[in-house]
């Protein structure tokens, strides 16, 4: 009876824990159900919350729970009669799980339950709360090894890693019907959908998928994999496809186009993408002629220049103002319009300075080695290795000038390609087909900055949450079916975020934050209650402020815990921990119960 006293002396805090009975009649037959609710008091009004059902113990043990809960020792008991059996971590299962059914992920992967739909579920909310191997998955559900409510919340038993892969495989043949009913959920005709390529380094030992590319995470030893996410303009993610390693960005563009168009069924979209993936290339020969089809992208800093040298943008617009639209016969039929950040301008400023000095420092080197008295360094090739690493490695060879003979190295900087780069500073240039009628001047801006939605999905995807890495699975199909289920785990984060923003770092007042911005071409701000939770720490109604991560550890701590009376055999029933505050108001944000 020690636990259950616990539990009453715990309650004092959130409510006395006591044992219900509820009758109804059915048939003509009676219905007895006992249930352990805790009572409590929330603005004003008397709440009741079940957290156990122990209908199925006999009644002289209900009896004696119904009198230990009133703080009786029940007779013939003792305070070892009552112990732990096992104790799962359940609160964060309840909150992600919970989210899965109230937003109807289940139903999208398949409108029938099945094994294969379970498992692909437990695998989805485990990359949330746990991400690992499907090996390491496989151990947090089973019986023996489990690690959460996981398993028992779904119904999963005796389960193994070839029932997760053969989920797998039944996964990502429905993928294209999942991403159809994604897109008619949160993608209308005329919409704007944004599109970005990432990449993600390789550690198996082989795949046809893997190619050795410009890999985003700094991996240069490794192959890799590219996949491109479809977002919605809020960041809701839509669709992911996996291409080979090798691929170049713009050449993943076609096939967004045509899932958008004939796939999706949309009409008319606005397709956004950064400038190395909607270029001139990509728009010449996949996108000008086709009815409907419209996008929204920027030009490089070459093609900047040369608007620059032709008179086309006038650096003297930006002595009072920070945006402008301009025309060129170079761009017929589109719209440019001109933004300077005076932010960026001085961080690119300052960055160029530091990596020229950087530079120099290491090229003083060089020239003090080829004079020094013992072993000085000579020869054209060896000094331009050492030129060309040194070079390489800052990107600032555009800068010098350089001359080198047989025995001396000597350079200077280019002051005229450097004044010229500067006068560019903080200068950038969208580029749309869209008509102005359609989005103004400041829409079209903003649109283009939405993009930044989909890297923060990509940061969550790689590092921060579900950790896409490392990827070990040599199958292609099981890769684009791991990607797949991150994508999936996301679209619920990105879910929980939405309604979680008031008790996370995140801004929950994003709409005051666009009010008091000074212009769309400056850097966004932050709301005040947003500074003022990252100041304090607590929330507007005194609550710890948590990431995302810190969250779902929280939730964590509450416990299903399974009771069982140590002399009577079969006799157990779970108790749910109380949560806190805290975690009573996240589960009440996401409209979820334990």
């Amino acid at each position: 009876m020690a636990l259950i006293l616990y539990y009453v002396c715990m309650s004092k805090r959130s409510g006395p824990v006591h044992v219900a009975t509820t009758k109804r009649r059915y048939k003509g037959k009676e219905y007895k159900s006992h249930l352990l609710r805790r009572t409590y008091r929330e603005d004003g009004k008397v709440k009741h919350e079940t957290v156990g059902n122990i209908s199925h113990l006999p009644e002289h043990i209900i009896e004696m729970i119904r009198q230990a809960l009133r703080g009786e020792v029940p007779a013939g008991s003792s305070s070892k009669d009552l112990e732990i059996v096992r104790t799962q971590p359940h609160g964060h299962v309840a909150a992600v799980l919970g989210t899965v059914k109230k937003i109807g992920l289940d139903s999208i992967l398949a409108s029938r339950p099945s094994e294969e739909r379970t498992l692909c579920v437990a695998m989805i909310v485990a990359r949330l709360i746990a991400p690992s191997s499907k090996l390491a998955t496989a151990r947090g559900l089973d019986e023996e090894t489990l690690s959460s409510s996981l398993a028992s919340e779904l119904g999963i038993e005796d389960i193994s890693e070839d029932a997760l892969y053969k989920a797998m495989d039944w996964l990502v043949e429905r993928q294209g019907r999942i991403e159809n009913k994604l897109a008619k959920r949160h993608l209308q005709d005329g919409s704007l959908v944004l599109y970005d390529v990432s990449s993600s380094y390789y550690t198996g030992t082989h795949c046809e998928l893997a190619e050795n590319g410009y890999s985003r995470d700094g991996k240069s030893g490794y192959p890799q994999i590219v996949y491109g996410l479809l977002c919605n303009r809020e960041g809701c993610p839509v669709a992911i496809e996996v291409f080979e390693g090798n691929t170049g960005d713009p050449t993943t563009l076609a096939s967004q186009i045509e899932k958008l168009r004939k796939r999706f069924g949309i009409q008319r979209v606005i397709l956004v993408g950064d400038r190395g993936m909607i270029t001139s290339a990509r728009i010449r020969e996949e996108m000008v002629g086709i009815e409907g089809l419209d996008w929204i992208t920027a030009l490089r800093g070459s093609s900047i220049a040369c608007l620059v040298e032709q008179g086309a943008i006038q650096l003297s617009l930006f002595d009072e103002q920070d945006l402008a639209e301009v025309t060129s016969e170079q761009y017929p039929d589109e719209r440019l319009i001109v933004c300077r950040n005076p932010l960026l301008a001085e961080d690119r400023a300052r960055t160029r300075r530091e990596l020229l000095e950087a530079t120099e420092k290491e090229l003083d080197k060089i020239v003090a080695a080829t004079q020094r008295k013992q072993k000085p360094l000579k020869g054209k090739d060896e000094i331009g290795v050492r030129v060309g690493n040194t070079i390489n490695r800052f990107k600032m060879g555009k800068h010098f000038t350089w001359e080198i003979t047989e025995n001396s190295f000597s350079y200077q900087r280019n002051a005229q390609k450097i004044e010229k780069e500067a006068k560019l500073d903080g200068l950038y240039v969208i580029r749309t087909s869209v008509k102005k009628e359609t989005l103004d001047t400041k829409e079209t801006v903003k649109a283009y900055k939405d993009l930044s939605k989909v890297e923060r999905a990509f940061r969550s995807l790689k590092t921060v949450d579900l950790k896409i890495r490392p990827i070990f699975h040599r199958l292609p199909h099981r890769v684009r079916c791991h990607v797949f289920l991150c994508m999936l785990a996301y679209y619920i984060e990105w879910h929980m975020r939405s309604v979680l923003a008031p008790i996370l770092f995140d801004d929950h007042e994003k709409e005051e934050a666009d009010r008091l911005r000074q212009s769309i071409v400056a850097p966004s701000q932050i709301s005040p209650a947003a500074k003022e939770k990252a100041i304090f720490k607590r929330t507007d109604d005194d609550l710890p402020v948590h990431s995302f991560q810190s969250l779902l550890a929280d939730l964590a701590t509450i416990a299903k815990n399974r009771l069982q009376y140590t002399n009577i055999e079969g006799a157990d029933f779970y108790i749910t921990t109380t949560p806190t505050a805290s975690q009573r108001r996240a589960l009440d944000l996401l409209d979820v119960s334990l």
